[in-house]
Formats: C-alpha cells, sequence, structure tokens
C-alpha cells in the first residue's frame, strides 16, 4: 500500500502528506484534529513524472518532507487547485518557490532540531575509526576479527562548515578528546575561537584532518567544493563523511579515490538523487559506508516535523499561516 486514508467526506479538502518513508506521520501527530471535512492522504512512496502530477490532482495543501519530491515549476503549474505547501524545515531546495510565489502558494514550515543529524555524524565517525561494519558482517558470516581500529581521541577532526550542525559535531568530538579543526569559505579564526575550535586554511585542513565532516549550507558556490584536489591533499589514512547535502562532494572524483585506496575510508547519508538507484555505482564502492539519508529521522523529530505540519495546516484553513517561509523576489 502506497497511502492511508484518514479522513473522508464528500467534496472535502484534500491534503497530500508525502514520503512518509518510515510510516511516522499518522503516530507523529494528531491529525483527526482537523475532522471530518477534510480528507488527509498520506503517501509511503515517492512518485514523479505523470504519476505525481495525477497524485496531487485536486489537492489543495501538500505536507513535504524536505528534499524528497521535487516540486519544480513544471509540477506547480499543473497542479492549478494547490493552495498551500508545508515543509519540514524552513528550508526546501526542492520547492520552486519564486513559481509558488507567482502562482499564490502559501509556503510554510516547522522548526527543525538538527542534532539527530550531528548525532549520526558522530557515529558514523566511530563506525568507520572502529570498522564496525566489516567486523559486524564477519560475525554474521561465522568469522571473527578482521581489522584493527583506530582511536577518536587524539584524532584531529576536521569541520568543514562551523555552522549550527557543525558546532554540534565539533562538541561531540572534542567530548571524545578530538583535536578540532575547522575551515569553510566564510569562517573567521575569531569565529572558530569562539567555540574552541582551530582554525585552519584549505590545504593545512584538507592535509591533517583525519576525518573530515561536511556540514555546509547548499549553495552554487559550496558545489564540488570537495573535488579532486582537495581529496589528493588528504591523507591515505583519512576519512570522509557527509550528511549535508550530495552537491558539495565531486561523487566520481569520491569514487576514484576510494578505488584506489588514496583515502581511507568515507560515509555518506546525502544523494544526488534520493531513493538511491538500486544500480547506483555508490552501491559498489570498496570502504564506502552508506546510509540512506536517515540523518534527521528520528522519532522525536519526526513528532516535531509531523506535529509543526499539523499546526501549519490548522493555521492556513484559519486564514493565519504561520511560520511563513521568505520567497526571493521574482
Amino acid at each position: 500500500m502506497c497511502r492511508q486514508q484518514i479522513q473522508k467526506r464528500e467534496n472535502p479538502m484534500k491534503i497530500a502528506i508525502l514520503d512518509d518513508w518510515t510510516h511516522d506521520a499518522a503516530a507523529s501527530a494528531g491529525w483527526h484534529r482537523l475532522g471530518p471535512e477534510h480528507y488527509v492522504t498520506i503517501y509511503t512512496d515517492t512518485v514523479t513524472g505523470q504519476a505525481l502530477i495525477d497524485r496531487l490532482e485536486g489537492v489543495e495543501i501538500i505536507c513535504a518532507m524536505r528534499e524528497r519530491t521535487t516540486l519544480s515549476r513544471d509540477v506547480i503549474a499543473r497542479l492549478p487547485g494547490l493552495r498551500a505547501i508545508i515543509t519540514s524545515g524552513m528550508r526546501n531546495a526542492a520547492i520552486d518557490l519564486n513559481a509558488c510565489k507567482e502562482a499564490g502558494i502559501v509556503v510554510s514550515g516547522t522548526e527543525s532540531p538538527g542534532h539527530a543529524t550531528a548525532e549520526l555524524a558522530m557515529t558514523l565517525i566511530g563506525a568507520l575509526a572502529r570498522q564496525i561494519v566489516p567486523n559486524a558482517n564477519s560475525m554474521t558470516n561465522g568469522g571473527w576479527q578482521i581489522s584493527a581500529g583506530r582511536d577518536l581521541k587524539g584524532a584531529r577532526l576536521g569541520i568543514l562548515g562551523l555552522g549550527r550542525l557543525g558546532t554540534a559535531v565539533a562538541k561531540l568530538g572534542q567530548a571524545y578528546g578530538m583535536e578540532v579543526q575547522a575551515w569553510s569559505q566564510n569562517l573567521t579564526r575569531d569565529r572558530a575561537g569562539e567555540e574552541g575550535v582551530k582554525y585552519c586554511e584549505k590545504d593545512e585542513f584538507f592535509g591533517t584532518s583525519d576525518f573530515i565532516s561536511v556540514h555546509l549550507k547548499l549553495s552554487d558556490r559550496v558545489v564540488g567544493l570537495v573535488g579532486a584536489p582537495e581529496l589528493a591533499l588528504m591523507k591515505p589514512t583519512s576519512f570522509l563523511i557527509n550528511t549535508s547535502r550530495a552537491p558539495i562532494l565531486d561523487q566520481p572524483a569520491l569514487i576514484a579515490a576510494l578505488k584506489e585506496g588514496r583515502i581511507a575510508g568515507a560515509a555518506l547519508d546525502v544523494y544526488e538523487t534520493e531513493p538511491l538507484a538500486e544500480s547506483d555505482p555508490l552501491r559498489q564502492v570498496p570502504n564506502l559506508l552508506l546510509t540512506p539519508h536517515i540523518g534527521y529521522v528520528t522519532r522525536e523529530t519526526m513528532q516535531v516535523f509531523y506535529g509543526q505540519m499539523l499546526e501549519g495546516v490548522e493555521a492556513f484553513v484559519a486564514g493565519d499561516p504561520v511560520r511563513l517561509i521568505d520567497i526571493p523576489p521574482g
């Protein structure tokens, strides 16, 4: 089943909850509060093209999980009845905000706790350091120890982007006794010092970090920021972790570096296209730990997302939308 119907009556307002991959929407918010005059449908799969248009025919409010279904200008133009989009978080690169503004569609969001992604990044760092997955797989297959890990205490953790999430990961690394350093295009020595983090110039950052964790907001300026030249600076014993946005890394360059053993390993939680295709070459790369974009996928975060999506629907229906997302000048 790709959907679950919650409320139904003749000629209701139609509300679609998209991309509930982990089946959390119904349990995370009291959608029954909307009453029988509204018709809420939860979709647990992702479709594109004409199938998406058919699915959203007559829908007036979309509840969207960020960066999953793309609500492009073309899609929005083919949904004349759409009145509002409520997204998780206050940024969603998959929504064409200018097209929404031109069509008179209200776009609002939710709070985003963020700490879950920082916790995942630190978990992936630990998994790479101690070679958890290869050793666990050996046990499952009847084997025993197959490799020695390395300590986190005393290792250099490089934070690429010392914003809210980067700072949270830095604090976790410091709790393990790691030496934390940071770099980004806009980071200053004073800002790094405020968090007890060493500031590095770019070449030193890539050349001396034992673990590099990416925490940048996606923009044209950072697309491909970690490419072949940056990977070439890294030590053969170093690891790269990306729980931020896929386009920040040059995927072919990363695949080549891993296959040639020029870095020790990497972990990815974000991808150019999601869900990741079964045939994607990333699935066959050695020393690459893949997780299916679970950075923010915790019960507690979903309660915030879906609970505030429901609040957003109620506020829109009442004529007083909350947490409006600024739409850039068109």
